[in-house]
């Protein structure tokens, strides 16, 4: 199991609580329904990944909403350098499970709206 520290910690957690928030705040729907889509998608995280993760609650930028917004793109950003520092095999299964659980997150009410798609868009261009 790979070991990380408590402020690589933090930083998983804003990135994937956060990517999920920017989510279900752009088009608000059944907030329920979007967080139970995006926990399910979560067991699609690496064991190691998946356990620090939920070692904590998350911590979200502090801000407007633009605050938050830019506070998590770059969380995202940083994530996959953490996760590529650790175990460079893990970077492409890691952007799979968070795109998945934002597109969970988008679709958890049956349709997703043109903000909903917008905001994934740029979750998925702050992975790559």
């Amino acid at each position: 199991m790979t070991a990380y520290t408590e402020s690589e910690g933090q930083t998983l957690r804003t990135a994937v609580f956060g990517a999920m928030v920017l989510v279900s705040t752009a088009d608000p729907g059944s907030v329920d329904e979007e967080s139970y889509a995006g926990i399910r998608a979560m067991s699609l995280l690496p064991d190691d990944l998946r356990a620090v993760i939920a070692a904590a609650p998350p911590s979200l930028p502090q801000g407007s909403a633009s605050d938050v917004e830019t506070g998590v793109l770059a969380a995202l950003k940083d994530a996959v350098g953490i996760v590529d520092a650790h175990d460079p095999r893990e970077v492409p299964v890691f952007r799979g499970a968070v795109t998945e659980m934002v597109r969970s997150v988008a679709g958890a009410d049956g349709e997703v709206a043109v903000a909903e798609k917008e905001m994934v868009a740029r979750i998925v261009e702050a992975l790559s």
